[in-house]
């Protein structure tokens, strides 16, 4: 399939098909229990929550572990990971890519982890009106942080990683939004490390 900007073809292909397996552990899903359940205990009454970019879903594994009961929905381009999300029969999956994604369907929490920084630049405002018009309550951020826009070098490529300060450009963009939470995690944590990721938990007034 051919999409418009080079960082889906790049998660689309080889390189996303790798990732899978560097980020399949039973400690990133221990990890992962203890980050959302810290988000969710902000906001207890979440039926509903949609992943856009969830790879294999071990952050909705968690998720799913904390409230059985939600609906949950997963957007993933990687064919080879939706194979994996497929396996789950809990779990509504759409392969699709992020820029290519629509639904009348809302849901009450919807989050990225690690997907904002690896998208072309000049797509995130569209993203960010994506994330809006699909959530009915809450928006979370788990991105790398910079209060400037930053491109980095990402394993060797370019144009592949970028950190900015993903809730403010959200916050100033869509001012019924307002700033319900945030904070950091630190990937040498004694007990539940992540990659070095700032989240930031958003409401909508």
């Amino acid at each position: 399939m051919v999409y418009d900007t080079e960082q889906e073809q790049f998660w689309a292909g080889e390189f996303g098909d790798a990732y899978i397996e560097r980020n399949r552990s039973e400690s990133l899903l221990a990890s992962n229990l203890a980050f959302f359940s810290k988000v969710l205990s902000k906001i207890p009454s979440v039926s509903s929550v949609l992943e856009l970019g969830a790879n294999i879903g071990m952050n909705l594994h968690a998720i799913h572990l904390l409230s059985p009961q939600a609906r949950i929905g997963a957007v993933e381009i990687n064919e080879k990971a939706v194979r994996e999300l497929n396996k789950h029969n809990w779990l509504n999956v759409y392969h699709q890519s992020i820029l290519e994604f629509s639904s009348v369907e809302t849901w009450d929490l919807v989050f990225t982890k690690g997907v904002l920084i690896h998208l072309s630049p000049d797509k995130l405002p569209s993203i960010y009106d994506l994330l809006f018009k699909l959530s009915n309550r809450y928006i979370l951020f788990c991105e790398y942080y910079n209060p400037t826009p930053l491109e980095v070098n990402y394993r060797g490529y370019s144009n592949r990683l970028f950190k900015r300060d993903f809730a403010g450009e959200i916050l100033d963009r869509r001012m019924d939004l307002t700033l319900l939470d945030y904070g950091f995690v630190y990937h040498r944590d004694n007990s539940f490390p992540q990659d070095d990721m700032t989240w930031f938990l958003l409401g909508k007034r």
